[in-house]
């Protein structure tokens, strides 16, 4: 795993997934019993055509694609494809982690993270997590903080 080789410490939250959930975050922030605001999605935005960016947000929020737009220095910005995003990073959608990526994307990781000791991201499936510190995530991803993330 990308993390054992950088030698970040994290910790592996594993849940029985349920398929009829519409939403995996907070499917998973209930099964795990954390706070919704410290579970994180991954989320793919597209900038041109081929150009997509990750964005990490908690999984009670909205993505605002306009700071996204701002935070990537691009005009404008739509949400990915999902067989795009599934193919670009090669994990399912509801599983998509924002770590050991195909491809090396830019990744923006919502500030609230900031907030929390540490954050629950997908591990690459459904119904498995990992926590590690946000610096510990900017840090494997390669990514920098921005405020990207609404209310809903």
């Amino acid at each position: 795993m990308a993390l054992d080789r950088a030698r970040i410490p994290y910790t592996v939250r594993a849940y029985e997934h349920d398929p009829s959930v519409q939403s995996y975050g907070l499917e998973a922030a209930e099964a795990l019993g954390v706070e919704p605001a410290r579970v994180f999605k991954t989320l793919l935005v597209e900038s041109g055509p081929g150009k997509l960016a990750v964005s990490i947000i908690p999984v009670d929020r909205q993505l605002d694609l306009k700071s996204v737009a701002a935070a990537l220095g691009v005009k404008r910005v739509v949400m990915a494809d999902p067989a795009a995003a599934e193919r670009v990073t090669g994990y399912v959608v509801g599983g998509i982690s924002p770590i050991g990526q195909k491809k090396a994307l830019p990744t923006l990781l919502d500030e609230s993270a900031a907030q929390h000791a540490t954050v629950l991201v997908s591990g690459g499936k459904r119904g498995f997590d990992i926590e590690l510190t946000p610096s510990d995530l900017l840090k494997i991803c390669r990514g920098r903080t921005a405020s990207i993330a609404r209310r809903g």
